[in-house]
């Protein structure tokens, strides 16, 4: 096995790692009625949106192609951090609505435990990472269609 054969075996890996990731959560976020609002739905367009796309790099990967799923997963940082802060607000306002006087230590504990899982946005920025190290130096990247060189980012 050639070098360049051993890193695409590891791509590919991490694609279908990637998909069978992007396919849980979406159908986790789905089956817990993720759909209230449509600030909720933001993940799992996402989700769905890099699904579709990274079947697309899969199955016939392009330079196009390759760009468009890297800018996406480069939008799951965001949306995971924004993610992030709203489970915790959530969880914030709930325990103050029910204890006014709650502080400190405690409140930070009743916080993270709460009823929504305050770092369950995470997951959407690991899989944005993994999907970007798919993306690493991907063969279709190497050169531009005049055959000069990227950085192979």
């Amino acid at each position: 096995m050639t070098d360049r054969s051993h890193k695409e075996t590891w791509r590919r890996l991490a694609l279908y790692l990637l998909l069978f990731g992007l396919a849980g959560t979406t159908t986790e976020l789905a089956l817990l009625g993720h759909t209230e609002s449509r600030l909720q739905w933001t993940p799992l367009v996402l989700l769905g949106l890099g699904f579709i796309a990274g079947v697309a790099v899969a199955v016939r990967p392009t330079r196009a192609l390759v760009l468009g799923f890297r800018a996406l997963m480069v939008l799951y940082m965001p949306a995971a951090a924004w993610g992030l802060y709203l489970h915790v607000k959530s969880n914030v306002d709930f325990e103050l609505e029910m204890r006014p006087s709650m502080a400190g230590l405690e409140l930070v504990i009743e916080t993270m435990t709460g009823a929504i899982p305050a770092l369950a946005p995470g997951a959407m920025a690991y899989l944005g990472l993994l999907g970007l190290l798919v993306c690493f130096r991907h063969p279709e990247l190497s050169t531009t269609r005049a055959g000069t060189s990227e950085s192979h980012t």
